[in-house]
């Protein structure tokens, strides 16, 4: 799609310096390191001598040091595709605006914002990533969090379950969140407990939002809330620790929630997208396996379709009320 169709950012979200896709084959290596997202102008488009690969690898709470890891799986890109490639940070939505106003080609995403750039970008879902502490290889649950001394038992209905919640203190993540939001939220309104996202005080005594999972199950520990819900992986450090982690237990799990992933703009030609996805799946090799698992915690990276992967997410949204 082009830049006209796309659009341009405006002046007060020139906050990226990425450009178009580059294709087959360069001279010499080249690796930008540049600064995050948020300190740059928006330059113009690179002259067709001077392609390059721009991804863009959005801050997640349990990545540090996250520039110098993106350079390293930017330098090794750029070695296998040889042709420059840049990697820059920024968040989920700047990750999105970057493909919708083509400074960026490549991104990693998560579930809903990789929605938004199939709406706003035409991009689309092409890997996903796999870790060792996701039940479903590349989906996760969403879980329901109490004391481990709380008297809310597992029943043997999610209704039944649920329905122990009425009255209770609950402690959300984040009103964006996918697995401390929107999915459990979503099971309330499947189950018949709540209409949709604005209409929960009937059936809460308190809500609030901890901002982060870490927060949402303090929130638990400190007798703040009777139940928290985060992804099921939050129940490890580095956002808990394992003496906390044995006061809490898991009350209720939702499954089925999708693995972040790796989308590519639609401007991206099909040879040359197929080009990027094999060296991305190279990261799986033992040899370059750091690469990645530096990054997020990721052990691999799998093939999926963007539309079956991503579906959950887009039910569990229309159930709530809540667009892309």
């Amino acid at each position: 799609m082009s830049v006209s169709r796309k659009g341009l950012l405006s002046a007060g979200a020139a906050f990226i310096t990425l450009t178009g896709i580059a294709v087959s084959t360069f001279g010499v290596m080249q690796t930008s390191n540049a600064n995050s997202i948020n300190n740059q102008q928006a330059p113009r488009l690179l002259a067709q001598s001077q392609k390059r690969l721009n991804i863009v690898f959005p801050s997640r709470s349990d990545s540090t040091d996250l520039q110098s890891k993106a350079n390293a799986v930017a330098a090794f890109l750029s070695k296998e595709l040889r042709i420059p490639v840049t990697a820059q940070i920024g968040d989920d939505t700047a990750a999105v605006e970057a493909l919708r106003a083509n400074r960026a080609d490549v991104a990693f995403l998560s579930s809903r914002p990789a929605l938004k750039a199939e709406q706003l970008a035409n991009a689309r879902l092409y890997l996903a990533e796999v870790r060792e502490n996701y039940s479903g290889r590349y989906t996760y649950n969403s879980v329901f969090v109490v004391p481990s001394n709380s008297n809310l038992k597992t029943k043997n209905t999610p209704k039944a379950t649920l329905e122990q919640l009425r009255g209770k203190r609950m402690a959300f993540t984040s009103p964006t969140s996918g697995s401390g939001f929107i999915f459990p939220v979503s099971e309330l309104v499947k189950q018949g407990f709540v209409p949709n996202r604005d209409r929960m005080d009937g059936f809460f005594s308190q809500i609030t939002y901890g901002g982060n999972y870490s927060k949402a199950l303090q929130a638990v520990l400190r007798g703040q809330a009777d139940v928290a819900v985060v992804s099921e992986y939050a129940l490890f450090p580095p956002y808990i620790t394992a003496e906390e982690k044995s006061k809490l237990r898991v009350l209720h799990k939702i499954s089925g929630v999708p693995a972040h992933g790796i989308a590519i703009d639609d401007d991206v030609p099909a040879p040359q997208r197929e080009q990027i996805i094999n060296a991305l799946l190279k990261l799986n090799q033992s040899q370059n396996n750091q690469l990645l698992r530096s990054l997020y915690n990721s052990t691999e990276l799998v093939r999926v379709d963007h539309t079956r992967h991503l579906k959950p997410v887009r039910e569990a949204l229309q159930r709530v009320g809540i667009e892309p």
